[in-house]
């Protein structure tokens, strides 16, 4: 199996690590976001942003913009001006196809680059990187790339447009990307590979070279299809704020080629049910609510391994309510409970002591059951001919 990136994980004095490989919060306080964003260099979501956005598009922003999950970004002023003037740009984003079953954390980057995409009606690649996941676990090419197409169906079931949507996997797309990606290998050293991501000499020579194909889509003529050979439309990449290494690199590289830098939206992570300082993983079944869930096993799975933020006896929780921050229950349905007025029931009568974590954990229950039961019958209905047409390269329509 490939070895694992070496010491360069981005830690604070809270030790929390922050890379594309590794999440971990600091044991106490989770993940530390506001650190994590100086330590970055990115700027957070301001309120007045938040009123530029909906004043132009004449939409409110969305939950989880206004609930703060969206909450950093680079350069979106810079795609409300393009907005503004009625100028081109395209969305981005992505998904590492480890696992058959995609999990709901794993929805969340994909339900918002949809809301976006129907916002400002702009076109939209996923990149499939199953070459990256060749590379870094035990699994042939083969079952990359049939990951690729079960994890796409997934992502086609959310209700992408197909003629402003192109899906593509890394391993049978590259040859489109190939004079990009060389490029961009020439602008950047190992030197600098190193540094950013930590690869030191036990790391197959492959993961050298992955940053750059990363990178590749950023670059509009990657897709000269769509936007033609000679374009260089700026994108917007919504994803969780551990891939933003990626795009640090990227951004610096893209105006020695001559195109704009890429801007982003970063999200914070989705906890595992064990607790918040992880987001969840495709490899531990009890960390998450998968999308090929049974009814059963969402019930089940929430009420044994969700983290309670309540206390131990019924006496002390009547007196002193549940400690939000830390409550998984209650951090699940801040995600999937659209309706900011029982959630706010929710939170003042369960952090008084009014609620108890069963009851709340029934609440969610019910949330999550729905949402994976409506996920799943989307699922059903995207036949491989479907898949098919979303991997296709061709023109789209915006």
């Amino acid at each position: 199996m490939s070895a694992q990136p070496e010491n360069k994980e981005i830690k604070t004095e809270e030790d929390q690590i922050i890379n594309p490989w590794v999440v971990q919060g600091s044991k106490d306080h989770g993940i530390n976001y506001k650190k994590l964003v100086d330590n970055f260099g990115s700027e957070l979501i301001s309120p007045e942003l938040l009123q530029r956005f909906e004043k132009l598009t004449g939409k409110k922003p969305h939950p989880w913009l206004s609930r703060g999950f969206f909450f950093s970004h680079r350069d979106l002023n810079y795609i409300l001006d393009l907005y503004e003037k009625g100028e081109k740009f395209y969305l981005y984003t992505g998904r590492g196809p480890s696992s058959e079953a995609l999990h709901t954390g794993h929805l969340i980057p994909f339900i918002f680059t949809k809301w976006l995409q129907d916002v400002f009606s702009v076109p939209l690649v996923v990149q499939m990187t199953d070459d990256e996941k060749f590379l870094w676990k035990d699994i042939t090419t083969e079952q990359a790339y049939s990951y690729t197409r079960e994890n796409a169906k997934d992502i086609i079931a959310i209700g992408f447009d197909i003629n402003k949507t192109f899906i593509f996997s890394n391993m049978k797309y590259i040859g489109h990307m190939y004079e990009n990606i060389l490029k961009i290998e020439k602008c950047v050293t190992a030197n600098q590979v190193q540094g950013i991501f930590g690869f030191g000499e036990s790391d197959n020579i492959g993961k050298y070279s992955f940053p750059a194909i990363q990178a590749a889509p950023c670059l509009s003529t990657s897709f000269s299809h769509i936007f033609g050979p000679k374009s260089a439309v700026p994108c917007l990449i919504p994803c969780a704020i551990d891939q933003d290494p990626y795009f640090r690199m990227t951004r610096d590289v893209a105006p020695r080629l001559g195109f704009p830098k890429p801007a982003l939206i970063h999200s914070k992570f989705f906890p595992a049910l064990q607790g918040q300082n992880t987001k969840m993983s495709a490899s531990d079944p009890n960390s998450a609510i998968f999308l090929n869930d049974t009814p059963e096993i969402i019930r089940d799975k929430i009420k044994k391994y969700a983290f309670s933020g309540g206390k131990d006896s019924l006496e002390e929780h009547r007196r002193l309510g549940a400690n939000l921050e830390i409550d998984i229950p209650y951090q699940y349905l801040n995600f999937f409970l659209p309706d900011d007025q029982k959630l706010a029931e929710i939170a003042d009568k369960y952090s008084r002591g009014e609620m108890l974590t069963s009851e709340v954990k029934e609440v969610l229950i019910d949330v999550m059951t729905k949402m994976v039961v409506k996920h799943q019958v989307a699922r059903d209905q995207v036949t491989d001919q479907v898949i098919d047409a979303f991997l296709t390269p061709r023109k789209l329509f915006f």
